[in-house]
């Protein structure tokens, strides 16, 4: 997207314009504060809120909100002086927030990865059926989509049987700062209650889950505008507030990431491969994408598709380093010791669910070989991933490669071998400053009719 600079005058003198990108993440909610040419001004990070429950973790939409409004006042105090023109949400998909008419909570968050839905999704495969599903969603039968925590929240806690609205959670928060509400297409792509091809809700999953379409508001892309800040943010009322959509997605946009072909590779945590396509693919070719656990969906970049695929690699190589001791200052050694080995006598097994499994180590091994293996196993995973991509969306165009994992040496070189030439881009908080590119265009829409 092309950045065009604005400044006012005022008295004479020029007042600086600021754009508040939020990414609410599952770990922690980030504001950031970007200028005019999309440069990090300030920011602050508040501790998601979750409290752990026997079957994963949940939260109340409540405490969801206040965390993100002390980011954004934190973001905004520590900013230089000037006027917050907009703000755009990014965050975690799945989860939701269900009001009552007055617009109250009447249930807690779910969080994504919680598994107590066990039997709703048993039921859901028994009535709509696994390829059924993944054809008209786009998205594998497994325990994450919000419409088996739906189900199983009017299963199980009555007050959530007097919802007469549910949002995702970005959506909740703009709504929280005095936004309208909105459903946005990357997000509403994460329920299992959006028809991929039609690009509308799927009547069928709603019913299933006891949900119907007066429960969901109106579906609309990222960066629509949905109304200003309210006077609950005092340093940016006015302030025009839009819905970004899904954190993966939106970090493709902040990166430069999104188009036809392009891959983006985020390798925190979690390592997540965001394939930005063309919409349109054939139902075989999702469900052999979907078969593989790769997503597909509408993308918070206007005419695009997004294939989401992701693995645990750099939580393995946090194990790794920490079974063999490494630390931080440690790893760089560590590192150019793996590249002077060569290829390892030893495997490093890592399923996506279970122990992990070091094979071959004897008395002359050495803690570089492991580390190498371990590189190298999460590289392959990944990779397999792509090639899926690949084989269903045709050939990538170019991978851009973020996050902290990024940063390590063996880490790129083990790429560069198994997926070919990688671009590391330099862009700093790429979920955030997607969403400040979400809230930049809502303002120019904004200004734009005159309201």
């Amino acid at each position: 997207m092309q950045v065009v600079k604005i400044t006012i005058t005022c008295g004479g003198r020029m007042t600086a314009r600021f754009y508040v990108g939020v990414d609410v993440g599952t770990t922690g909610t980030k504001a950031v504060v970007f200028d005019e040419e999309l440069r990090i001004a300030a920011m602050r990070r508040v501790a998601t809120p979750w409290r752990t429950v026997a079957t994963g973790a949940e939260t109340d939409p409540l405490d969801l909100l206040e965390a993100a409004k002390v980011a954004i006042h934190g973001a905004i105090d520590a900013a230089p002086a000037g006027e917050v023109a907009a703000l755009g949400v990014a965050g975690l998909a799945e989860s939701g927030v269900l009001l009552d008419r007055a617009g109250r909570p009447v249930a807690p968050v779910i969080a994504w990865h919680d598994r107590r839905d066990d039997a709703q999704l048993a039921d859901l495969g028994r009535c709509v059926g696994e390829s059924r599903f993944a054809a008209m969603t786009g998205l594998p039968l497994r325990q994450q989509w919000s419409l088996t925590k739906h189900r199983w929240l009017l299963d199980n806690q009555p007050s959530a049987r007097t919802a007469v609205r549910r949002l995702n959670v970005p959506e909740w928060i703009v709504r929280g700062l005095g936004g309208d509400e909105v459903s946005e297409y990357s997000l509403a792509s994460r329920t299992g209650w959006l028809s991929l091809q039609d690009r509308d809700w799927w009547t069928d999953g709603l019913e299933w889950s006891g949900a119907d379409t007066s429960l969901l508001p109106e579906l609309v892309p990222s960066g629509t505008p949905a109304g200003v800040a309210s006077d609950v943010l005092p340093a940016a009322g006015g302030a025009v507030l839009t819905v970004a959509g899904h954190d993966h997605q939106v970090a493709a946009i902040g990166a430069d990431a999104v188009g036809v072909g392009d891959e983006l590779d985020s390798c925190g945590t979690a390592e997540a491969l965001v394939r930005s396509t063309a919409p349109g693919l054939p139902t075989p070719e999702v469900l052999s994408l979907t078969a593989r656990g790769i997503t597909v969906g509408w993308h918070a970049a206007p005419d695009r598709w997004c294939l989401l695929g992701a693995t645990q690699g750099g939580l393995v190589l946090q194990r790794i380093l920490g079974m063999l001791g490494i630390s931080e200052d440690q790893r760089p050694a560590l590192e150019r010791r793996s590249a002077e080995l060569g290829h390892p006598r030893v495997r490093v097994i890592a399923p996506p669910f279970g122990d992990l499994d070091i094979v071959g180590v004897d008395d002359d091994c050495e803690p570089a070989e492991v580390w190498w293996a371990a590189v190298s196993t999460v590289t392959d995973q990944i990779g397999m991933i792509h090639d899926a991509m690949n084989s269903a969306a045709g050939h990538h165009s170019r991978i851009v490669v973020t996050g902290g994992w990024a940063n390590s040496h063996s880490f790129l070189e083990a790429k560069v071998r198994r997926l070919g030439p990688v671009i590391r881009t330099e862009v700093d908080e790429a979920g955030a400053r997607g969403a400040a590119t979400a809230a930049m265009m809502a303002w120019r829409t904004h200004r734009g009719t005159g309201a």
